[in-house]
C-alpha cells in the first residue's frame, strides 16, 4: 500500500510540512510553519539540508503522493538539538499525515531509516519525543529504544544497534 524511498530534491516543502508536523505542540497554540521552523531552536532542523549525516526517506501511497517522513540528522555539541546524544549518533525526526496513520506506516518509516543508519555504520540513534505523545513513545519502545534523558516535557531516547 505504501511505498518507502528516498527523498528527491523537489520535496524540500513537503519535509519542512512533515517537520513542522513532527513539533508535537497543542493545534491551537502552535505557530504557522513558516514563523516555527524559522525559531533558532528549529532552524538547525532543516538549514542546509543534505549535509554530510543528513538522510531522508518519504513514503508514498498507490499514486505516488508522499504521506509520511522519516529522517535523521547529526548535530555537535555546538549546535545541539533536543535529542543531542553525542556527535555520532544522529537524531530522527517522523511525521505521517493524518489519513495515513494507523495502517502500520509508522514501524514500516521507522524500520527502513534504522536500517539505512546501520548500513550507514551509525552504532545508534536517538530522538526527543513529547512525554505526552504516547502514541509515539509506545512505538518507540517497541522498537527497542529506552529513555536515556528527560527534561520538563519531553523524553530523550536511545536506540543501540
Amino acid at each position: 500500500m505504501f511505498k518507502i524511498r528516498f527523498m528527491r530534491e523537489n520535496e524540500k516543502e513537503f519535509f519542512m510540512k512533515m517537520l513542522y508536523e513532527s513539533i508535537f505542540i497543542e493545534k491551537e497554540k502552535k505557530p504557522p510553519i513558516d514563523k516555527l521552523l524559522n525559531t533558532d531552536e528549529l532552524k538547525k532542523y532543516h538549514q542546509n539540508w543534505g549535509r554530510k549525516g543528513d538522510k531522508a526517506l518519504i513514503a508514498v501511497d498507490h499514486t505516488d503522493t508522499p504521506v509520511g517522513a522519516v529522517w535523521y540528522r547529526l548535530y555537535s555539541s555546538k549546535e545541539r538539538s533536543y535529542g543531542y546524544v553525542d556527535d555520532d549518533t544522529p537524531e530522527l525526526g517522523i511525521a505521517i499525515e493524518e489519513a495515513a496513520r494507523n495502517k502500520g506506516l509508522g514501524i514500516k518509516l521507522m524500520n527502513s531509516i534504522l536500517e539505512e543508519a546501520n548500513n550507514d555504520g551509525f552504532k545508534a540513534v536517538s530522538l526527543s519525543v513529547d512525554a505526552d505523545n504516547t502514541v509515539a513513545v509506545n512505538l518507540y519502545l517497541r522498537l527497542g529504544f529506552i529513555v536515556v534523558g528527560k527534561d520538563e516535557t519531553s523524553y530523550i531516547m536511545l536506540l543501540k544497534f
